[in-house]
């Protein structure tokens, strides 16, 4: 049984397509229907579905910005009404999607192709994915000067922390933790905003939420789904990759 997630903030919209894949997929199992990002992120997290459909434009976190965070097999579909330029980016990036309003012959057409995707090992789909989102996702980063300082407030009291001392940052609600060996600090910079700042060279971006700092990364791991983890350097926890982000690390 091949199981599926539908996101969608348009409850019409969503049941329209949970229709048309059970006409066009009656073996597929719909196990979720998300209204938002962040339930959609957390629903593909707790049941692991074969296929995301993923609305772009969704409140509380992108599909794009849902897309960035799948850490387990989850292929990704997306449904969008962007323009002709991200649809480029898909079809460069051989990353499937669903132009609205939806027609049953795409619908087919997409069908075939996941079914074939699923057929095939996950890696060099991922890798695909990761160059679609790059792509896609908004970029901030031209002519800014790189941070070599955060200023973190604490009630009177800002610190000021060397970006060479931060083992990583973490999106953490609607902050973001600078985390050190001897500290953590919050501040209300995006991990977008700061991967902007940054020097690409010294600091990684692994997950939606979390920028590494290479310069303490003492490791990775895969667990028994093949997810990876990567390990820091004064730090006991580990770190979760996306798979928008494994290929990062195929040369090490």
């Amino acid at each position: 049984m091949t199981l599926a997630l539908i996101a969608d903030d348009e409850p019409h919209l969503a049941q329209y397509l949970k229709q048309q894949l059970a006409a066009c997929w009656p073996e597929l199992e719909i196990v979720a229907i998300a209204k938002n990002g962040l339930e959609a992120a957390e629903q593909i997290n707790a049941l692991q579905p074969d296929i995301a459909f993923l609305d772009i434009q969704m409140p509380g976190l992108t599909g794009l910005e849902v897309a960035q965070g799948i850490e387990g097999r989850t292929r990704v579909v997306f449904v969008t009404a962007y323009d002709e330029y991200a649809l480029e980016a898909f079809d460069a990036a051989a990353i499937d999607y669903l132009l609205k309003p939806l027609k049953t012959e795409r619908l087919l057409a997409c069908v075939a192709r996941v079914k074939a995707a699923l057929a095939q090992p996950q890696a060099a789909e991922a890798t695909r994915l990761a160059e679609a989102l790059q792509r896609l996702m908004p970029s901030t980063a031209a002519n800014q000067p790189r941070l070599r300082f955060i200023r973190a407030g604490s009630s009177d009291l800002v610190h000021q922390v060397a970006v060479q001392d931060v083992l990583f940052f973490q999106a953490d609600d609607k902050y973001t933790v600078v985390k050190t060996a001897q500290a953590e600090h919050l501040i209300r910079t995006t991990i977008t905003d700061l991967a902007a700042q940054l020097d690409p060279e010294q600091f990684w971006q692994v997950h939606r939420s979390t920028l590494i700092n290479l310069a303490h990364l003492a490791g990775t791991r895969r667990d028994e789904m093949s997810r990876l983890f990567v390990r820091i350097k004064g730090h006991a926890q580990e770190l979760p990759v996306s798979r928008a982000y494994v290929h990062l690390f195929k040369a090490m």
